[in-house]
């Protein structure tokens, strides 16, 4: 069995991460994964402003406006097999809040490491005197990811019918939530 270490994105493993979310955004609208990000399979990359802004978010604190924190499951053999991170809503007031997002690579889907993940950002959460709530949102197309979700106990709050037209097709938005186990 898969052994994972998770831990903390540095600012050396930065660049590491980058190409590893830049490879998994690759997958996006495969006909092997389907879409998991709303991105056409043209524009499925993380552009040079969010990087720019995911690392000088990572250095912002807690409750500020901007702020982000990730982690990286390593499999045995040292290579990114995951991600979470969470961030701050844009919204003002929100600050008891975060939005989470994830990825696995394909690699290593249906091991339990995308729990695994879901448990360490809510760890960390809950171990904040700040936040309360963790939020997310999920295509409805992506039925795996929205079993993990309910299974690590998320709930479905929302949904916008054809938010996305994407490559000649149509998607929900799924929007779910968990309260902190601080709380």
């Amino acid at each position: 069995m898969q052994t994972y270490s998770i831990n903390a994105v540095s600012p050396a493993d930065f660049d590491a991460f980058m190409a590893y979310l830049d490879d998994h955004l690759r997958e996006n609208g495969s006909p092997e994964v389907g879409y998991f990000q709303p991105l056409s399979r043209s524009a499925s990359s993380y552009p040079p402003e969010r990087k720019a802004a995911f690392r000088a978010g990572l250095e912002i604190a807690l409750g500020e406006p901007g702020w982000r924190r990730a982690w990286v499951a390593r499999a045995e053999d040292g290579q990114i097999a995951g991600h979470i991170d969470l961030r701050s809503h844009a919204e003002r007031y929100a600050t008891h809040r975060c939005l989470l997002g994830m990825g696995v690579h394909c690699a290593h889907r249906r091991r339990g490491l995308g729990a695994l993940l879901i448990e360490q950002a809510g760890r960390w959460a809950a171990s904040t005197a700040l936040l309360e709530w963790i939020d997310l949102q999920v295509l409805g197309s992506n039925a795996a990811a929205i079993a993990l979700y309910r299974q690590a106990g998320f709930i479905q709050v929302g949904e916008v019918p054809q938010m996305f037209n994407i490559d000649g097709q149509s998607f929900s938005y799924i929007t779910m939530t968990k309260r902190c186990s601080n709380q």
